[in-house]
């Protein structure tokens, strides 16, 4: 069971130096108590204090991290089960299959590539490959695989049993961090070693949710607690009472033998039907997958996933916000245009977007508006004709000289009390809608006004 504020006190150096931000010792022991700090913000704490302190105050799930380099991901860390109590921490992530006995392997590796973009900052893409391990295909084919699927850039999952087999996929690939996803009732003992000696995250998974916790709970007695949990794929149900069963043992009844990541498999759960998969990714990312694979991933399944993806593992404490400036767009210079806009990341990037499309040269100016939308940072006071010609005299009038500035179409309101503000400005009021500004920016243009 977590601590309480007055047991990590009295464990505290009890200084009061303000060095780890709280203004007492007793104040950071309950912000620790709440989640809000680490203990290492203290750098007084004894090291037998933090010993004793930091199993009983870890989250309830552990936290993993896989891969190398930028494909390093972070699992688990949960401390809720639905967003709206705190946030979520770890994002899932989602992976294709691929299989040592496909026909062609080759062409899945370059199918798995294909779906690479940005949304508001955020890169989409395919982050993992689950490679499966076909016997009748022997060790060899196997080997080729992992080799090939190294060379993506993508962090690996081995589906694996066989013991030699992991040894042998795991000779080529350990330094990449893969997770082994490969322990069952009958080989635990062999595949914790392997995995141990590897250095990675090893894979359980069991005939239902009773021998997989006996067989978790065997492997924490071996010492080895860097695990994710399989599911299994009996039957969409059971995966699911599964993942929820797991989550709700770790964070609401304190078990931490089920205090480990997932991974769900639901290209098998619904093989050879992309849309039943694409429905069962999105039950999953909000349900409780960490890594969830699929057969594969095309644009159309790709969309809506990472759309709701972003947006229930997005903070909603904090608002999503570009940094406050200037952004030269199409080769924008001194001589071009300015057009201003709040800081709110989506807009930005659907505004930015646009500018973009249009290919017309000009300044996108950033007002800080404390991460809100247009007309509600207007109505709280965060975008206003005072902030906007503050931040224009501060900040954009040394560097440009145009004196034309658009304003969004939103906001029309303010463009007298600006024009005031700012002598020998003249501001233009935009359309209503981003997807409008292409063709008034090129109108314009042609007209000469810009």
């Amino acid at each position: 069971m977590a601590l309480k504020g007055l047991d990590i006190f009295k464990l505290t150096p009890k200084t009061n130096c303000k060095e780890c931000g709280s203004p007492t010792c007793m104040a950071f022991a309950m912000k620790v108590a709440q989640g809000a700090v680490e203990l290492s913000k203290c750098p007084h704490m004894s090291e037998e204090a933090l010993a004793t302190l930091s199993e009983a105050t870890a989250p309830p799930m552990k936290t993993i991290k896989v891969g190398t380099g930028e494909a390093e991901y972070t699992l688990g860390g949960e401390t809720v089960l639905c967003r709206h109590e705190k946030t979520f921490v770890s994002k899932p992530r989602y992976a294709v299959s691929i299989c040592s006995a496909d026909e062609d392997i080759d062409a899945k590796l370059e199918a798995a590539k294909k779906v690479d973009y940005d949304r508001i900052g955020e890169r989409m893409h395919v982050e993992m490959l689950y490679l499966s391990y076909c016997a009748d295909k022997g060790v060899d084919a196997y080997v080729e695989l992992i080799k090939k699927a190294a060379d993506c850039g993508k962090t690996l999952v081995l589906d694996c049993t066989d013991v030699e087999a992991a040894k042998a996929a795991l000779a080529v690939c350990k330094d990449a961090k893969p997770v082994l996803d490969g322990a069952d009732a009958s080989n635990y003992e062999a595949m914790s070693a392997v995995a141990t000696e590897a250095g990675v995250i090893l894979g359980v998974r069991g005939a239902d949710i009773n021998e997989l916790y006996d067989t978790t709970a065997a492997l924490e007695k071996l010492g080895n607690k860097n695990l994710v949990l399989n599911v299994g794929t009996a039957s969409v149900k059971d995966a699911f009472a599964t993942t929820v069963q797991i989550r709700r043992a770790a964070l609401k009844d304190q078990n931490r033998t089920f205090g480990y990541p997932s991974i769900v498999n639901v290209g098998a759960l619904a093989a050879g039907d992309p849309t039943m998969q694409a429905a069962l990714v999105s039950l999953f990312t909000v349900k409780y997958g960490s890594i969830i694979v699929m057969e594969g991933m095309d644009y159309a399944q790709a969309l809506p996933l990472y759309g709701l993806r972003q947006n229930v593992f997005t903070d909603p404490q904090k608002p999503m916000k570009v940094e406050p400036g200037i952004y030269p767009l199409n080769g924008g210079d001194e001589n071009s245009v300015c057009l201003t806009t709040v800081d709110f990341a989506l807009t930005y990037f659907v505004v930015s977007g646009e500018l973009e499309r249009s290919g017309v040269p000009c300044n996108l100016i950033i007002n800080d508006a404390g991460g809100l939308s247009v007309l509600t940072a207007w109505a709280a006071g965060k975008l206003s004709s005072t902030s906007v010609s503050k931040f224009i005299q501060e900040n954009v009038e040394p560097k440009v000289k145009c004196r034309k500035l658009i304003i969004p179409g939103k906001v029309a309101v303010l463009k007298g009390d600006i024009e005031a503000k700012l002598p020998g400005w003249e501001v233009i009021v935009a359309p209503n809608e981003a997807v409008q500004l292409v063709k008034f920016l090129k109108d314009l243009q042609a007209n000469g006004e810009i």
